[in-house]
C-alpha cells in the first residue's frame, strides 16, 4: 500500500482547479467537504489532490497551515479509501468547513465517513450511467 503524497499527487493546475469548482461535485462530513471531479486520462494519470482552509474561518496562517498539514497526513495515511478501484483519475479538493479547530482523531473519523459517502454517490452514479 503506497502511503506517499508526491509532486505527482498535488492538484496545481488553475484549469484543473477551475474545472472542479465548475464541474465537480461534493460530499461533506462535518468538518470536511471534499469536492470531486474526473478527469481526462489523456492528460493526467494520477489522482490529484488539493488541500483548502478559508481565511475567513481562521485568520492565522499558523492555524490554518496546521489544520492543512493534518488534512494532508490524513489522506496520506487513508487515501485508498477514497482512491482505490477508480474507473478514470480524478481531482479532489479537501475543504475544512468549521469555524473550530479539530483534532487529528476526530478530523480522521471524518475523512473516513467522508469516503464512504463519496464511494456510495460514485457507485450510485455508475448505476444511473450504465
Amino acid at each position: 500500500m503506497d502511503q506517499s503524497l508526491g509532486k505527482n499527487q498535488k492538484l496545481k493546475s488553475k484549469k484543473l482547479i477551475d474545472k472542479l469548482f465548475i464541474e465537480g461535485q461534493s460530499v461533506k462530513a462535518f468538518p470536511l467537504k471534499l469536492v470531486y471531479t474526473e478527469i481526462d486520462q489523456a492528460q493526467i494519470s494520477d489522482n490529484k489532490v488539493a488541500f483548502s482552509v478559508p481565511k475567513k474561518l481562521f485568520k492565522n496562517a499558523a492555524d490554518r497551515n496546521r489544520i492543512k498539514r493534518l488534512m494532508r497526513e490524513i489522506f496520506r495515511k487513508n487515501k485508498y479509501l477514497l482512491t482505490k478501484d477508480l474507473s478514470a483519475p480524478h481531482a479532489f479538493m479537501l475543504i475544512y468547513i468549521s469555524r473550530e479547530e479539530a483534532s487529528y482523531q476526530k478530523l480522521e473519523t471524518c475523512f473516513t465517513a467522508l469516503s464512504g459517502k463519496f464511494r456510495k454517490k460514485l457507485e450510485g452514479h455508475e448505476e444511473k450511467s450504465s
